[in-house]
């Protein structure tokens, strides 16, 4: 199951479980509505870890990012950059990365 389909299957619990406390609390169910509300907190919950563990479903492998990273390069130094700071300025950046 994509993350976009989670997305909206959370969403869709979110919107019944707000119908749901509205109208349990129209009943005068407060248990009922208490039981909605929870529903209702678990399924943002999922939305927040969804969002936290995905990337906008953009995968980049490493020979693309590599590419990319040469052709900005590429682009400072034709800009007037020197090449060696730039490339310096990639590599002190790697290691830095690779430390966290």
């Amino acid at each position: 199951m994509s993350s976009v389909a989670i997305r909206r299957t959370l969403i869709a619990v979110c919107v019944a479980g707000i119908a749901g406390m509205i109208a349990m609390s129209i009943a005068d169910r407060p248990g009922g509505a208490l039981t909605f509300g929870l529903l209702t907190a678990v399924a943002a919950l999922g939305m927040i870890l969804v969002t936290a563990v995905t990337n906008g479903g953009v995968a980049v492998d490493d020979e693309e990012l590599g590419l990319l990273v040469e052709e900005r390069v590429a682009d400072l130094v034709a800009a007037g950059a020197d090449e060696r700071s730039v490339r310096a300025l990639v590599r002190d950046a790697r290691r830095l990365g690779a430390r966290r």
